[in-house]
């Protein structure tokens, strides 16, 4: 399967290459400071600097096992990462940006990393817990302590991503029979539907601009975010008016399952895969 990381123009409303492997890679993260993408790729984590790119092994002291659930603190001095390491399910890690051993932060396992406040203070995830069989999104503030659970076991949730004032999250639910985009305060009260059609919706993510949502739509009847589907990034407003389809192609699981926005909204990077041979 090849990979290509790519870029998508919002104002000129085009996409570019910015790296092509027969390497699997997943889930680009921007930096803060606009200069790199992060993805991960066979358990590790990659700096990919856009001026020239390549893929850049990044330190974790010694902490592999990686999926595609990791991304970069507002200040960018800080990764999370997502890890099977210890072998008991996903859990949340926080390491310098620079390199260096990672600090278990996740109260239990399972649990997959998804958003971080604007103000740097909370990590928003899915987990679950005793007593559930569903997916549910939690909060915790980053210097660890009590986690709160956001939502109730109502369906799978998953894909939490905070707005650029920190005021909302957005995330996606199958609650009412297929996975589509909602939102709740930080708190988890006011949750709402933002909209509904056929498609099957996944991984929202508002633009730091404050002007866009994006989201990838999976064809209908799919269960779960698979790889390997024809689906869609579509882009609406943040209270989920005017939606259309920016692109279609082959993807799925590894496109855009973590906050993926430049800086300054101007652009997103995502990853597009080959066609699986027959």
């Amino acid at each position: 399967m090849r990979s290509s990381l790519q870029i998508w123009d919002m104002e000129r409303g085009v996409a570019r290459v910015v790296l092509e492997t027969d390497d699997h890679i997943e889930a680009p993260n921007w930096s803060p400071c606009g200069t790199y993408l992060l993805v991960n790729g066979g358990g590790h984590l990659y700096r990919v600097p856009l001026s020239a790119p390549e893929l850049v092994k990044v330190d974790l002291g010694g902490v592999g096992r990686l999926n595609n659930d990791h991304g970069i603190s507002p200040d960018g001095g800080t990764y999370v990462i997502s890890s099977h390491q210890r072998g008991l399910g996903s859990e949340i890690y926080l390491v310098p940006a620079e390199g260096g051993k990672p600090t278990l932060v996740s109260l239990a396992a399972p649990s997959w990393w998804h958003g971080w406040s604007p103000d740097g203070a909370s990590l928003a995830y899915v987990a679950v817990r005793p007593g559930s069989t569903v997916i549910d999104v939690y909060s915790m503030p980053v210097a660890g302590g009590r986690e709160t659970r956001l939502t109730q076991g109502e369906g799978h949730h998953d894909g939490p991503d905070y707005a650029p004032d920190g005021k909302t999250i957005y995330y996606n639910c199958d609650r009412d029979g297929h996975a589509q985009i909602w939102v709740m305060a930080p708190d988890g009260s006011g949750q709402r539907k933002l909209f509904a059609d056929d498609h099957v919706n996944w991984f929202p993510h508002p633009s730091p601009c404050g002007r866009h949502l994006i989201w990838l739509a999976y064809p209908p009847g799919t269960t779960g975010h698979p790889a390997d589907l024809p689906v869609a990034i579509c882009r609406g407003n943040p209270d989920g008016s005017d939606r259309v389809r920016l692109m279609e192609f082959n993807g799925g699981q590894g496109t855009m399952n973590v906050p993926n926005w430049a800086p300054d909204g101007s652009a997103f990077a995502f990853v597009r895969y080959g066609k699986p041979a027959a």
